[in-house]
């Protein structure tokens, strides 16, 4: 494909940038209605491969037009790209995800000239006043930034992560146009709760644009797991953050991709830990990091793994916590009645119209992971169906999910259990879920040498509980 002079640029108009969108739409719209009339002469193994190839194209098409866009839509394909949606065929899953990681891994990348100004606009300082050295080229590219490597007077390594120019702008652009971008989405993932996700966007967007926000969320993360036994959270050097530019301690590590490739025992134990740090962190503290998506994981040579980027958190409500842990309970004790009664006063079921067993019944399908007691190796094919069962039409539970919501207070850790899931199925990680997570639900003993390691450093801080 040829290479776009505007590929560099971020548009920022509404109108030009909901046009790129809204062309999307109304394009898989037309080519839909063709491929329903077509239909109407086809068997149904004619139909199957005309629906597949339509998805493919769609999935395709979107991507690249999110690529270009950065902001807003931008993020929800970062947030897609690390679920498989179930709406793509075994054989085609790959070349998918390939296609989003790549709306993840090589965002269009922003001239070095600018990003200059930026930084020294924001430090009110020449660059070479505050960094020895400073490298030019990107070692990352984000949805709204990049993140380059440097080294301060004093010998200190640090990423320096900054703002696109224009991308406050293009994300307020793309936040107005949001139900177009999520109409796009949704060709794609037809699961997608687009009005969660809707919300959950237009809540958090703007706190990713503050990278003092960042900052202060970063530090807290930070002191909190200090001295944890696998997990590394990278120091903030404060003196040097503004809105604009977040500068942090450098960390070196296995990116997720090799991470992969290890043997078996070893992708078991990262996602265990990545399990821990995302879903145990919930029920520890109540702070959670909303964006476990692996480009944020570095697996250090003594076995630590390092997280990063904390522009997505919440201090989750301590009696929403306990709601939760109360639901789970039910739902393992198979008391319909007693879930039902938990989750209408959570507020999944407004309406309260959704029967108990039909609650239920929901509940372990999407929860077999964890929910039996027994090893589960996570795989792509189990995640496909589970993201059906989360929010996709061909599901048997659909008309549950079509009366059930989510509140505000679990839509990020929501999101959070479901993209760990996510990483878990890329790993094809094995462990006896159910036992890991009865630590947190049920009080239970360490059921593994990690968790041993994880209450041992929790009891010794009570402080860290109440953060």
């Amino acid at each position: 494909m040829a290479k776009n002079k505007d590929n560099d640029t971020i548009p920022t108009g509404r109108v030009r940038r909901a046009a790129k969108v809204a062309g999307v739409a109304v394009g898989q719209g037309a080519r839909n209605y063709a491929t329903k009339t077509a239909n109407l002469t086809r068997d149904s193994d004619g139909r199957r491969a005309a629906a597949e190839k339509r998805q493919i194209e769609a999935a395709e098409q979107i991507v690249d037009v999110l690529g270009q866009m950065k902001g807003a839509a931008m993020k929800v394909g970062q947030v897609m790209s690390f679920m498989d949606t179930g709406a793509l065929p075994p054989d085609v899953q790959e070349r998918f995800q390939t296609k989003l990681a790549a709306l993840r891994d090589s965002a269009p990348k922003a001239s070095f000239a600018d990003m200059r100004k930026v930084i020294e606009a924001d430090l009110e300082e020449k660059l070479e006043d505050v960094f020895d050295e400073f490298e030019e080229e990107a070692v990352a590219a984000a949805s709204i930034g990049q993140v380059y490597r440097a080294r301060l007077h004093d010998g200190r390594g640090v990423a320096v992560k900054v703002q696109y120019p224009t991308v406050a702008q293009a994300v307020r652009a793309d936040t107005q146009n949001l139900g177009l971008i999520l109409r796009a989405a949704k060709t794609m993932a037809p699961g997608i709760d687009s009005k969660a996700m809707a919300a959950e966007i237009r809540e958090r967007i703007y706190e990713e644009l503050d990278y003092e926000h960042e900052a202060q969320a970063q530090r807290q993360m930070a002191r909190l797991w200090r001295g944890h036994p696998f997990v590394v959270i990278p120091d903030v050097v404060t003196s040097l953050s503004r809105d604009r530019v977040l500068v942090t301690e450098w960390v070196d590590g296995m990116r997720f991709d090799d991470v992969k490739e290890l043997p078996q025992d070893e992708r078991n134990r990262f996602g265990e830990i990545a399990l821990r740090f995302f879903v145990g962190g919930l029920y520890r503290s109540g702070f959670i990091s909303g964006d476990p998506h692996p480009g944020n994981f570095l697996l250090q040579d003594d076995g630590k793994v390092a997280f990063l980027d904390f522009g997505m958190t919440r201090h989750v409500p301590r009696l929403h916590v306990e709601d939760k842990i109360a639901l789970f309970r039910a739902g393992l004790d198979r008391d319909a009645q007693r879930y039902h009664d938990v989750a209408v006063r959570i507020g999944f079921f407004p309406d309260a119209e959704v029967k108990p067993e039909q609650a239920l019944e929901h509940f372990c399908a999407v929860s077999e992971w964890w929910r039996e007691d027994r090893e589960f190796t996570i795989d792509q094919p189990y995640i496909r169906r589970v993201m059906i069962d989360l929010g996709d039409p061909r599901s048997e539970h659909w008309g549950i999910m079509r009366k059930s919501t989510i509140p505000a207070e679990a839509l990020l850790a929501g999101r959070t259990e479901t993209l760990t899931l996510g990483v878990l199925g890329q790993l094809e990680a094995t462990a006896n879920w159910h036992r890991i997570m009865a630590e947190y639900m049920l009080d239970g003993p360490p059921a593994t040498p990690l968790g041993r390691q994880d209450a041992e450093f929790w009891s010794a801080r009570p402080a860290r509980r109440a953060a």
